[in-house]
């Protein structure tokens, strides 16, 4: 180690290990066999060279201690003062902060329609209610013939002509909306379409002139100058009534009134008159009370007029609605 000039001050020891010395890389490199490597790898593993003791030179230096030092009491106090300071400002913001009240200004929304889509359909049409009918009180119901033709404003009702080919003839027509296309028989008198009469030349027995068994020159059985069962003019609608060629409907199914309890402790009876309008199906419809009896009686009057089942009313082969009144008798046997 001498003869390449290195004093201790220039080796580094390796803690506690002694032996343990680095020699600085000063550029000379000695080449060895691998095999003398490689024994002298075994050699140290096997047998450990111990060192001379170390031996130290240098010498330790003295450092103040932080600690040992007193701190001085007007800093303490600085510190403390400054650090409550710094405490109290952050509770005070939090605290205000909690207390207020941000007012946020009104939005305006506008009201947005969420409902299903439903798509808009066409209105369906009104039914037509009008109608009319007529007569010259005649015992033979109307004979059958095609319509007269159709004006906004009729001038002369459709009536049987006495003298043929007048020479002041007004035109024969009914009340009808332009549009309404009805069928029509190609036959050479005029009078009811649908008229089961063809022996003789009649008008009916209704009033007014016209043709049929109603009112006011039209034809039918409606009041009015048009055609059909309504009023008014126009064609169809309207409620027949039983007799002039409408037959009566027929019960077919009837169900027994029900007793309150109260009419049953009073043995109370009576009959309850109830004026309906049965369809051309045959179901019962607008049911209300003409002459009550009470104790609970008239509604059950009504439940049971409601499960009522009839042969519709007949006029001309044809099914038609009538108005009719149907007694319902509370008898206790």
């Amino acid at each position: 180690m001498s003869n390449l000039g290195l004093t201790s001050a220039n080796m580094q020891f390796n803690g506690s290990h002694a032996g343990a010395v680095e020699v600085p890389n000063l550029g000379f490199e000695t080449e060895t066999s691998v095999w003398s490597s490689l024994f002298s790898n075994l050699r140290d593993t096997m047998s450990i060279t111990k060192l001379p003791p170390l031996e130290l030179t240098s010498t330790p230096i003295a450092v103040v201690d932080p600690m040992a030092a007193r701190r001085s009491p007007a800093s303490s106090a600085v510190s403390f003062v400054l650090h409550a300071g710094i405490i109290s400002l952050i509770a005070w913001l939090a605290l205000q902060a909690h207390n207020h009240v941000i007012v946020q200004p009104p939005v305006k929304v506008t009201h947005l329609d969420i409902a299903p889509y439903i798509p808009v359909t066409v209105p369906a049409l009104r039914a037509m209610g009008g109608g009319g009918g007529g007569g010259v009180h005649s015992v033979v119901e109307a004979s059958k013939g095609h319509l007269p033709p159709m004006k906004k404003v009729p001038t002369d009702p459709p009536q049987l002509l006495v003298i043929d080919h007048p020479k002041l003839a007004a035109d024969q027509a009914v009340a009808m909306p332009q549009a309404v296309k009805l069928p029509d028989t190609n036959m050479p008198n005029i009078g009811v379409t649908q008229s089961t009469q063809i022996a003789m030349a009649s008008q009916g027995t209704g009033t007014g002139s016209g043709f049929g068994h109603g009112s006011g020159g039209g034809i039918g059985a409606g009041g009015g100058n048009g055609i059909g069962a309504g009023s008014g003019g126009g064609y169809g609608g309207g409620v027949m009534s039983v007799g002039g060629g409408v037959a009566a409907p027929q019960v077919l199914h009837t169900v027994d009134p029900e007793f309150t309890d109260e009419a049953r402790r009073a043995r109370y009876e009576g009959t309850v008159a109830i004026r309906l309008i049965v369809d051309a199906s045959g179901n019962p419809q607008n049911i209300e009370i003409v002459r009550h009896l009470g104790m609970g009686l008239d509604e059950k009057a009504i439940e049971a007029v409601r499960q009522y089942k009839f042969k519709p009313a007949m006029y001309q082969g044809h099914p038609v609605a009538v108005r009719m009144v149907l007694d319902v008798g509370f008898h206790l046997y």
